[in-house]
């Protein structure tokens, strides 16, 4: 079992992180943090790289019915979702794999919700 989903989509860099935080809400999901890796990694160890962004992506419901069953699943929260440029109009978003997470976490109490 692969730790994350991916898909490339097709359009300008700015209009995925859009369109993939109006896709996560539409499921429930708002996106707590952004990440803008580049800049990041440009201002702290002065390298250039592709457009990479991390979203920290969440749903109150789940989060919180989780937070119920297991008080420290906050260390895997929130739900990271990486938006990053691969070439001129294609955009590789990525998000972690929830199954494959929770594998290590052994409280049945969350399998069951």
């Amino acid at each position: 079992m692969t730790y994350y989903f991916t898909k490339t989509i097709t359009m300008p860099f700015e209009q995925a992180i859009d369109y993939v935080t109006a896709a996560l809400a539409a499921k429930g999901f708002g996106v707590l943090t952004t990440i803008d890796v580049k800049a990041t990694m440009k201002k702290k160890l002065d390298v250039d790289m592709p457009a990479y962004t991390i979203l920290g992506a969440c749903n109150p419901q789940f989060a919180y019915k989780a937070l119920q069953n297991e008080n420290k699943i906050g260390t895997m929260l929130p739900c990271n979702v990486v938006v990053q440029d691969i070439v001129d109009g294609e955009v590789e978003v990525s998000a972690v794999n929830p199954e494959a997470s929770m594998m290590a976490v052994t409280n049945a109490a969350l399998a069951a919700n």
